[in-house]
């Protein structure tokens, strides 16, 4: 009869580990793998960044090469500049001032058109409250001053009595 021998005995395969990191590593990264519309839209991406970079430096570039150039034209022309930089800010202020007090006046006529035909605009609670108080206020003085009003001429009577 033949003898079991462990040594002629055949053993069942192993796993190897490095074998089993490596397929799950497979799965793992196929089951996260990106599509064909997400590769082509990193690719367009990856383009896209890689022209503006190109450009942004020529630019730079360009802009840096020109003022060494035209440096000494710059600085001979100066006395030019500077006050047809200023004129140019000022006459640029005073235009965008302007346009800025007409908007302004546009608005507020916009306003007081709404307000005068009764479509409540926002505010106008507001100065319906302040023109009751201004009323109110004047009608105080104009009673105050009838009262004391007589007061003063009786005394201005008393002071010169032919008057």
């Amino acid at each position: 009869m033949a003898e079991h021998n462990p040594s002629h005995q055949r053993a069942a395969p192993r796993p190897n580990p490095t074998a089993s990191a490596a397929s799950t590593f497979l799965r793992k990264f196929q089951a996260h793998a990106p599509n064909s519309a997400q590769l082509l839209g990193f690719l367009t991406l990856f383009v896209s960044a890689s022209i503006l970079l190109t450009l942004t430096g020529l630019t730079v570039t360009a802009a840096i090469l020109g003022l060494v150039f035209f440096m000494p034209l710059i600085v001979i022309s100066s006395p030019i500049w500077i006050p047809v930089g200023t004129v140019l800010f000022v006459t640029v202020a005073a235009f965008l001032t302007a346009c800025g007090f007409g908007l302004v006046v546009m608005a507020g006529l916009s306003w007081m058109y709404r307000y005068f035909r009764g479509m409540h605009p926002p505010g106008s609670d507001r100065v319906d409250y302040a023109r009751s108080r201004i009323y109110d206020t004047a009608s105080h003085v104009k009673d105050y001053a009838m009262e004391y009003g007589g007061y003063l001429q009786s005394k201005a009577k008393d002071a010169a009595p032919g008057a």
